[in-house]
Formats: structure tokens, sequence, C-alpha cells
């Protein structure tokens, strides 16, 4: 009798630990900051909301049959033979219908209404940002202010943010919870999302998609200020020392760094983002790549393989080992 009583009291003193260790967590998708994560939010909530209309009264009839009908109960009715009834049969086949069907439509609106890509409505002009991932820490390019950072964002609240994001390396995914939707970025590709936040503060941004060794480090903070916060900032960043140049200034940034420091860039070249994401399609900088210049032949894959099998075939003639690869 003793051992169950300890096994009883052991498990009781686990789940309040486990009670008051979740009491300390935040849940930074249920506190938004920003008008698209109050809709995410809204979004998740009546979700919860209309599936537990089938989940807590499960619940409660599981328990009330359990006890109702109960050894000791004489009250209760014994029908050993009792198979059907249409009225259950109609409550377990329409609720869940109704629920599906709102579910349905509300998902069907809300996916319109959270694309990333469709800009929020305001009376205020937006800003642009261009974001490019890097291993393994974030590049921030202001194309209007003409000034770039690393691990630091910052924007007016109550303002309309365009993110134009990519990546120079491998693919990652771009996140401030607080704010709202995650948007992948990709080299080569030229993705966005819009983000607005509706109070001041500083949020936590990170990378929700792995990316090699140096992913923990893949953090930033997203300051929101008032306009003349903004623009104290925007001078703050002038002042700095450094210039980021594309190619040179970019392929010395591009090497990899965990956990990199906060950086300033008084100036960037012009067309510094769209000259990156071209590179990755067309090979080459746009800038700098010119129709006469020089290319190497195209070589046919067909020619190819006929040169490799002759030149093995030559080889076994002279008595050469051949490469188990000339005949692939």
């Amino acid at each position: 009798m003793q051992q169950p009583s300890y096994w009883r009291r052991s498990g009781t003193l686990v789940l309040i630990a486990l009670c008051l260790l979740l009491a300390g967590c935040s849940s930074a998708l249920m506190d938004p900051k920003g008008v698209v994560g109050e809709t995410q939010r809204s979004l998740i909530l009546s979700s919860f909301g209309l599936m537990l209309i089938v989940v807590i009264p499960v619940i409660v009839m599981t328990i009330v049959f359990g006890w109702y009908y109960r050894r000791s109960n004489t009250m209760a009715e014994y029908l050993p033979d009792w198979a059907h009834s249409n009225w259950i049969e109609a409550i377990v086949w329409l609720v869940p219908v109704v629920i599906v069907a709102i579910l349905g439509v509300i998902t069907w609106k809300s996916s319109h209404d959270l694309d990333p890509h469709r800009a929020l409505e305001s009376d205020t002009p937006e800003l642009e940002i261009q974001v490019v991932a890097l291993d393994w820490k974030w590049l921030f390019i202001y194309p209007e202010q003409g000034i770039a950072t690393v691990n630091e964002v910052a924007f007016p609240v109550d303002t309309p943010v365009r993110f134009r994001v990519s990546s120079g390396s491998v693919m990652n995914s771009f996140f401030i919870p607080r704010l709202g939707s995650q948007i992948y970025a990709m080299a080569g590709m030229d993705n966005d999302v819009y983000l607005e936040a509706n109070e001041i503060g500083t949020y936590s941004g990170r990378s929700t998609n792995y990316s090699g060794a140096g992913f923990s480090g893949m953090i930033f903070d997203a300051h929101a200020t008032s306009d003349e916060d903004f623009d104290a900032w925007v001078e703050e960043v002038r002042q700095s020392p450094q210039t980021l140049t594309y190619p040179e200034g970019y392929s010395q940034l591009a090497e990899r760094s965990s956990f990199n420091p906060v950086e300033y860039f008084a100036s960037v070249t012009p067309e510094f983002y769209e000259r990156l994401v071209s590179s990755f399609r067309t090979g080459s900088d746009p800038e700098t790549d010119t129709q006469d210049a020089p290319r190497a032949p195209a070589i046919d894959s067909n020619e190819a393989y006929q040169t490799t099998d002759n030149q093995a075939s030559g080889e076994a003639e002279e008595g050469q080992p051949v490469s188990n690869e000339a005949g692939e």
C-alpha cells in the first residue's frame, strides 16, 4: 500500500512543478504586437473554440456516463439489446459537418486576408526593407535611406513595412513572431511579406529554418519606434565609418560567422539587393557583365561523353588503367 501512495505523491509533485515551470513561459503568438499577428491570433482562437464544441461534450459525457452507469447505481436502466438511435446518429454527423463548413469559410477568408504578399491598408506610406539571409546572420538594407545593418532592424510604429526577403546562401526563413507571418528566403528568389507593429517595443526575430552549424546564432532585434526615434536611429547608422559595397564588401560580409555582432553601414551600393538576387539567376553581376565579354563555349553533353569514351579506349590500348568514371 505504501508504494502506490509514494508514486501518487511523486506524480502530484511533478505535475505541480511542470505547471509552475510553464507559468513562466510566454507565447509570442498569443501576445501579438502587430496587425497581422492579431489577425492570426483571432484565427487560432476561433478554430480552437469551434473544435472545442466537439471535444468538451465528449469529455463531459465520458465522465457522466461512467458515473451514471456505475455498478452501484441501481437507478440506471440496463438495455443490453440497444443498438441504434436516429437522434444520436443525426447529431454525430450533423455537428461535425457544420463545424467543418464554418472552419472552411473562416480558413478561405483568412487565407486571403493573411496573404503575406498583400499590402496592408494604411494611410501611412509603407517602408521598404530588404532582407538577406547569410551564414549565419541577417543583412537589412534600407534603399530609401541608403543604409544597411546586420542583425538589427528598426521601423516606425503604425507604419506598414514591406520586407523583401532573399538569401545569399542556403534556404532560410525570416520570422518576427510577435508581428506575424514568417516567410522563406531562397537564393535568387525575391520574396516579400508585409508587417506592421502597433506598439513601441523591441521584438525578437529569428530564423525558423535550420541552415547549418551556426543556425542558433541567426537572431536579431526588431525595434518598433516613434517617427522621431527612427529618424535618430537612421542618423546614428549614417555616422558609422563602415560602408557596404557590392560585390567586394558583400564577399567579406558573407563569410560564415555565428552570433555576429550588430553592424552599421553608413552607405550601401545602389541596387545592392537587386544585383545580388540577379547574380543567382544569371550566374554573374548584371552591372559588370557585358555581352561582349568572352564566355566559355557551350559543350554538347553527347559530344563530351563520346570524347571521354575515346580517351578511355586510348588509355586501355596503351595498357594504362582506366577509371571507373570513364564509362559512366
